[in-house]
């Protein structure tokens, strides 16, 4: 059985799909911003906090990175309704969006609060550094270039996981590929065209995210 390839309906369908990946972008900004809010909470209480909260910043990490992101999906989608808790198939995509680059970015930042030495901390102090100075200077810089690489990646593989949120119809990228599928039943073309697309996406983050640290973030010579 031959297959002819037409990707016309497809390409007809342009605008739809672009706002689909407009809507995907957005999304995984607003979810990777909040999410690092709630990172850098999570790891100054990893990091320094009571036991209590360590505890339970650490059974919320478990749970998170040994579950998968479809089911969470589904729990606060489907599961929280149960509880008088409704919202929009887009706000439970970035809620759980949001919960789910949380629990890795504790650990990503909390690295980065550990890979500084304390004598570094204490020399600033010693030099007669305000709080904010040391931050600035001694924390800060080091920090972000010890945790820099893995954050870029997380965020690259938070826009890849939008597409998991086609599963309760938020409207991002793949969920508007499977209403052209529907419609014009070319499923290889649509989804052929969409896999560029993500393909894309991928390449233009990683340069840029590589030329920002290059012109910022890279160490000095010897």
């Amino acid at each position: 059985m031959s297959y002819e390839f037409d990707f016309a309906d497809v390409f007809a369908a342009w605008p739809e799909l672009l706002q689909g990946l407009v809507n995907s972008l957005v999304l995984s900004a607003l979810a990777m911003a909040i999410g690092m809010v709630a990172s850098v909470a999570g790891a100054l209480g990893k990091t320094s906090g009571p036991k209590w909260l360590v505890w339970i910043i650490d059974e919320y990490i478990e749970l998170i990175r040994n579950t998968p992101f479809l089911i969470q999906i589904f729990v606060i989608y489907f599961g929280l309704p149960s509880m008088g808790l409704k919202m929009s198939s887009n706000t439970a995509a970035l809620l759980a969006l949001v919960v789910n680059v949380g629990a890795y970015g504790i650990e990503i930042i909390r690295a980065g609060i550990e890979s500084i030495q304390k004598g570094q901390i204490e020399a600033g102090k010693s030099l007669g550094m305000r709080p904010l100075q040391i931050f600035r200077y001694i924390i800060l810089k080091p920090a972000i270039q010890a945790i820099y690489p893995s954050l870029t990646s997380q965020f690259i593989l938070l826009m890849l996981n939008t597409s998991v949120c086609s599963a309760i119809a938020a409207s991002e990228l793949t969920a508007v590929a499977g209403d052209i599928q529907s419609r014009t039943f070319r499923s290889f073309e649509v989804y052929f065209i969409v896999t560029c697309m993500y393909l894309g996406l991928s390449v233009f983050f990683w340069t840029v995210f590589a030329g920002i640290e290059r012109a910022f973030l890279r160490k000095p010579t010897r």
